[in-house]
């Protein structure tokens, strides 16, 4: 997984689709946020890229896929300066705010939509209606299990270098 993220800066046909998102500023506040132990830019980054890479071997849609992946956490909340009790809500409720910013930001089509409200999916209960969909609904999961156990690792291995 970190070889991603050093592989998606040379893929000029990735960057091709996504280059209009990743240069947008309000995206680029994604950075600023902590998710899984990182930030959220790049754990949109992970997911978007890992599933470019399954659409183009399964010959799906790589624009939407790529696309919609890289918008599914689009939302600037930070859940460290929140309660728990709003930290679940907003694990329920961010695919409508990532959907709602993609929207105000960028042309999203009825896929990418699909991709954006239903990466939760069955947490929150808007099923993919597509391959694509259900692609970035299982990249987000492996790549959120990565990242949670590389922020668990890391800090145990810390506290002992201490």
């Amino acid at each position: 997984m970190g070889d991603l993220m050093k592989k998606f800066n040379e893929d000029k046909d990735y960057l091709k689709i996504v280059n209009d998102i990743l240069n947008n500023n309000e995206f680029k506040k994604l950075k600023e946020y902590k998710h899984h132990g990182d930030n959220r830019m790049d754990h949109c980054i992970r997911v978007s890229y890992g599933s470019y890479l399954f659409s183009k071997k399964l010959r799906l849609k790589t624009k939407e896929i790529t696309r919609g992946a890289l918008l599914h956490d689009f939302f600037l909340i930070n859940n460290q300066e929140i309660s728990l009790a709003k930290r679940i809500k907003v694990l329920i409720i961010h695919p409508k705010i990532s959907l709602y910013n993609s929207k105000k930001y960028f042309k999203i089509s009825s896929l990418e939509e699909n991709i954006i409200l239903s990466h939760m999916f069955p947490l929150y209960l808007i099923l993919p209606k597509h391959r694509e969909s259900w692609i970035v609904n299982t990249v987000d999961k492996f790549v959120s299990i990565y990242e949670r156990y590389f922020t668990i690792k890391n800090s145990i291995i810390n506290k002992f270098r201490k």
